[in-house]
C-alpha cells in the first residue's frame, strides 16, 4: 500500500472544492441551526438555487457569469422568503417539513420534461458554466504544490473558494457579537423570553434563513463553476443530511465549527475509502470488492458519528448548552 498516494489523495479531498461545497453550505446552516434553532432540512435547496442560477443565466440566456451571482442571491432571497413566510411563525418541526419536501420539489421542477429548454432536464447543464472565472487564472500552466494533486483550473477554485470561507467565517464571527447574534441566540434559547422584550422574532428568524441561505448559494455557485456541470440529481437530500454531520462534528453555534468539521469530515471519508481500496486491490482484504468501499466507509462514518453523539454531543468544538433549542 502506497501510504504517501494514499495520503495526497486524501489531504487533496478533504481541503478540495467539494469540501467547500460542503463548508459553504455548513456555514449557511451554522447561522440558521446553530445560533437561531431553525430546523432546516432542505439546505440543498438553497446550494441547488445558486448552482442553477448559474446554469441558467450563463448557459440557457448566454449571459454573464458575474450576473449570475447576483440573480443566485436574489433567487436564494425569494426561496428564504417562499419558505419562511408561511413556516416561522408555527413550531420548528413545521419549518423542518417544508425544508425538506421543498427541496425534493424544487429537484423535481428542475429535472421535469417541462422545463427541460430551461434547466435541462434529467441531464442537467452542461458546458463552460465558470469561463470568465478561469479565464482570470494567474497561476503558471505548470504549478504544482507538493502532497496535493489538484489541477491549475481547480486549485485556482479551491484559492478563491478558501478565501471567500475566510470572509464567511469572518462575517459570521461579527455578526454572532453584534446584537443582532445575541437576539438570534436568545431566540434558540427561549423565544418567548425575547418576545417579551419586544422583539420580532419572526423577523429575525426570516433574517437567519436568508442569510444562511445565500451563504449556501455560493456553495452551488462554487459547483457549477468548477465543475462545469448542473445535474439535479446530485442535490438529493442526503446533502442536507451530510451538512448536519459536519456542523455537529465541528460543533454547532461555533465560528469555526463548519471548517473544522468539514476538513474532519472529508478527510475520515476519503481516508476509509482510499485505505480500504488499496488493502483491497493489494489482497490484504479478500472479502470485499472495490465496489463495496464507499457502503463501507459510511458505515464507518456513521459509527464514528454515534460515538460522537453518545460521548461528545456538542462536537469537537461545541459548547452543551448551545445545542439547547426551543422548538415550541
Amino acid at each position: 500500500m502506497d501510504i504517501g498516494q494514499v495520503f495526497t489523495l486524501t489531504i487533496t479531498q478533504a481541503f478540495g472544492v467539494t469540501a467547500l461545497i460542503y463548508l459553504f453550505a455548513a456555514i449557511g446552516l451554522n447561522i440558521q441551526f446553530g445560533y437561531t434553532g431553525l430546523l432546516n432540512f432542505g439546505q440543498v435547496a438553497f446550494v441547488a438555487a445558486g448552482a442553477y442560477a448559474v446554469g441558467v443565466i450563463v448557459l440557457t440566456f448566454d449571459l454573464s457569469l458575474w450576473l449570475s451571482i447576483v440573480v443566485a442571491l436574489i433567487t436564494s432571497t425569494l426561496l428564504a422568503l417562499l419558505l419562511g413566510i408561511p413556516t416561522l411563525r408555527l413550531r420548528a418541526d413545521y419549518l423542518a417539513i417544508v425544508t425538506i419536501a421543498a427541496s425534493e420539489l424544487l429537484r423535481l421542477l428542475v429535472r421535469s420534461i417541462a422545463f427541460k429548454d430551461v434547466f435541462g432536464g434529467a441531464q442537467g447543464l452542461n458546458g463552460k458554466l465558470g469561463q470568465e472565472f478561469h479565464d482570470l487564472n494567474p497561476l503558471p500552466v505548470d504549478f504544482t504544490l507538493p502532497l496535493l494533486s489538484w489541477s491549475r483550473q481547480d486549485l485556482w477554485v479551491v484559492i478563491v473558494g478558501w478565501c471567500l470561507a475566510l470572509l464567511f467565517t469572518l462575517f459570521v464571527w461579527g455578526l454572532v457579537r453584534s446584537p443582532w447574534g445575541r437576539v438570534v441566540k436568545g431566540i434558540r434559547e427561549d423565544e418567548d423570553a425575547v418576545v417579551s422584550l419586544g422583539k420580532n422574532v419572526f423577523v429575525y428568524k426570516l433574517q437567519a434563513l436568508i442569510i444562511g441561505g445565500g451563504i449556501a448559494a455560493f456553495g452551488g455557485i462554487l459547483w457549477a463553476v468548477a465543475k462545469q456541470s448542473v445535474q439535479p440529481d446530485t442535490f438529493q437530500p442526503d446533502f442536507t443530511f451530510f451538512v448536519f454531520t459536519i456542523l455537529l462534528l465541528g460543533g454547532a453555534a461555533r465560528v469555526f465549527g463548519p471548517i473544522v468539521g468539514t476538513v474532519i469530515f472529508w478527510f475520515l471519508l476519503a481516508g476509509f475509502g482510499e485505505v480500504l481500496s488499496s488493502l483491497i486491490n493489494n489482497g490484504y482484504i479478500a472479502f470485499l470488492t472495490p465496489t463495496d468501499v464507499g457502503s463501507i466507509r459510511f458505515m464507518l462514518m456513521g459509527l464514528g458519528l454515534m460515538l460522537l453523539m453518545i460521548f461528545r454531543p456538542q462536537g469537537i468544538f461545541g459548547d452543551r448548552r448551545e445545542l439547547a433549542l426551543d422548538a415550541r
